[in-house]
């Protein structure tokens, strides 16, 4: 077995953390990151010293404000989210339902912000949340404007499988990509849960490739996507042009 470098033994201490575990003693730190207790102690001392990793009066440790200062100044997080904000609270106000905002990174996508009223529809979602890209709307939208490549890369791979309405066909997968491409709207419905529909759009950054995407989600039920679409595309309209896109013919 290839020994691990100082840099994997220490992501692998922050990689312990996650939604499901965000308070750890060192105990679990050193099981959750396969390493040897005397090990994990000497990594979370130093990144407790440098304020990655905070320790409560309990002996417990979360993962520090340092790390969040530095996040903040990822384009694709908060910078992204402030200027999408204000298009975002738009969106709610026209649906008070879920509106959500999200990026890709590899073959998920990571919901970097997320709107929600006290009678809209439940959803597994909360910031920082990951989906596999084909199961949400966002995904789709994301997914539909990638290079052939790489679309070609995940629609012949895995496709996870969450309700009985997910999409596992990739033929099927192909066809609703090239109705994204066709319309400019992703439609997601029932695949992370049976009672939801996801309406999503792109977002385009400065040289018009899609860095983002916008959606809102509402009851499967009662679900009206053709009066849905037109709000979610301007909303996304709105946070390309804040974003820099300028459309051809404008």
């Amino acid at each position: 077995m290839t020994p691990r470098s100082a840099p994997d033994r220490l992501l692998s201490v922050l990689a312990a953390f996650d939604h499901e575990h965000p308070a750890l003693s060192l105990t679990d730190i050193s099981r959750r990151a396969g390493l040897s207790l005397t090990t994990a102690h000497r990594l979370v001392g130093a990144l407790t010293e440098w304020g990655a990793l905070e320790r409560d009066p309990g002996g417990v440790y979360h993962v520090g404000l340092r790390l969040w200062e530095i996040a903040a100044l990822a384009p694709r997080g908060l910078a992204l989210r402030q200027v999408a904000l204000p298009h975002l609270e738009d969106l709610y106000e026209a649906t008070h339902e879920n509106v959500q905002l999200a990026v890709r990174d590899g073959p998920e996508v990571v919901y970097i912000e997320w709107l929600s009223g006290r009678s809209a529809v439940g959803v597994h979602i909360r910031v920082g949340a990951r989906w596999p890209l084909h199961a949400t709307g966002v995904g789709l939208a994301l997914l539909a404007h990638d290079d052939a490549a790489r679309q070609e890369e995940y629609c012949s791979g895995p496709l996870a499988s969450f309700t009985p309405y997910t999409i596992t066909d990739p033929a099927r997968l192909r066809r609703e990509l090239a109705e994204v491409r066709r319309t400019g709207v992703a439609v997601s419905s029932r695949q992370v849960t049976d009672d939801a529909v996801s309406v999503a759009a792109p977002i385009r950054g400065t040289g018009g490739a899609v860095v983002a995407a916008v959606s809102v989600v509402v009851p499967a039920a009662d679900a009206q996507v053709p009066v849905l679409a037109p709000a979610v595309r301007i909303a996304a309209r709105g946070i390309s042009r804040a974003l820099g896109w300028l459309p051809e013919g404008r």
